[in-house]
């Protein structure tokens, strides 16, 4: 069982990138965090690089594939062997739904960024298809909605629950060029599942 003093996080999608910065921070803080990633090898070298700087006392991993209902499981069942209860849940996994030419994107001279804003073509430095539309979706969406209902037993079982949701400039309702998406999306009081999905 869970030391009260003790605290408890899951950061997924955390091998590299932001999510490897938050489990840095974390554990810096003196939070015990499962570090995830769908490839185990991946995974287990992020964590030996955070055990180089001295964070090994805070550090541990999981495998993680947010878009399998029974890797979920397995980390949560993990987590309420091992620690009893979670605190933090950062749903940092993702993927951006569309393949991005990042030779075209340098090129472009992205401005806006302090902004929020990013003005620039899309349609010249991206490419969608259904598929990866679709596949975004799974992750994003699906994967995090199934990883934050799966652990939020664990999370009631917090003094302190936090769950955190991670997302990029992409995903601001401003950047949907479609006005009948972002008014769903931004009626708040009224958004369900359902409507969304009618979209």
């Amino acid at each position: 069982m869970a030391e009260a003093a003790k605290r408890y996080a899951v950061v997924t999608g955390s091998n590299k990138g932001i999510g490897f910065g938050i489990c840095k921070q974390l554990a810096s803080n003196g939070i015990t965090v499962v570090l995830t990633a769908i490839v185990e090898k991946e995974g287990l070298e992020a964590v030996e690089k955070l055990k180089e700087i001295g964070l090994s006392g805070y550090l541990v991993f999981h495998q993680l594939d947010v878009t399998d209902p029974a890797s979920i499981i397995s980390l949560s069942d993990f987590i309420e062997t091992r620690f009893g209860k979670l605190d933090i849940l950062v749903n940092n996994a993702g993927i951006p739904g569309a393949n991005v030419d990042h030779d075209a994107l340098a090129a472009s001279g992205v401005s806006g960024l302090e902004k929020g804003m990013i003005t620039v073509d899309g349609s010249k430095i991206m490419t969608q298809n259904y598929e990866s539309i679709e596949q975004a979706i799974e992750v994003n969406f699906y994967g995090a909605k199934r990883t934050t209902e799966a652990l939020i037993p664990l999370l009631q079982l917090s003094d302190s629950p936090r769950i955190v949701n991670v997302s990029s400039l992409m995903g601001k309702l401003e950047q949907i060029p479609n006005g009948r998406p972002r008014e769903v999306l931004s009626d708040v009081e009224n958004l369900t599942e359902e409507n969304w999905m009618r979209l």
